[in-house]
């Protein structure tokens, strides 16, 4: 299993702002401290923004900030918007399935009963908990 970019990209943007919890963040130090393309760090935060998990302000001295508390956001929750698109395997799409045992293998099963430990573990820490008592973190991706 391997994350994709865009989750990886979301929870470093997460991270970012909550180490930067009083004031606006730009999307130039967010990609800079997280090594990443302003581009793809821009859709990213577009997708952030519209569920919810930062709040953005347009303009010249705009940026983004989180949308809640870090308390607040489960790393489970950022997972499922950003991933839940992606099927896991052949047979967990909603479109066609080309696998010949599709009918009759067990495996779809594990890998679903697996998956649901996964997302359950991780709704079990929230964006607070990376942060809380980490200051090798902070100093990383504290703005100065």
């Amino acid at each position: 299993m391997r994350l994709t970019t865009r989750t990886n990209l979301a929870m470093r943007t997460l991270m970012f702002c909550a180490a930067n919890p009083d004031r606006i963040v730009r999307k130039r130090e967010v990609a800079i401290a997280c090594n990443a393309s302003e581009n793809h760090l821009a859709q990213v935060i577009h997708l952030l923004a519209q569920h919810g998990f930062l709040h953005t302000v347009r303009g010249r001295s705009g940026g983004l900030r989180l949308g809640r508390s870090p308390d607040l956001i489960s790393v489970g929750d950022v997972f499922r918007h950003f991933e839940a698109g992606l099927p896991f395997a052949e047979c967990f799409s909603e479109g066609h399935c080309e696998c010949p045992l599709v009918g009759s293998c067990r495996l779809k099963a594990t890998l679903g009963a697996a998956l649901g430990a996964f997302y359950a573990q991780l709704d079990t820490v929230s964006v607070a908990d990376l942060m809380r008592d980490n200051s090798e973190l902070h100093s990383l991706l504290r703005v100065a």
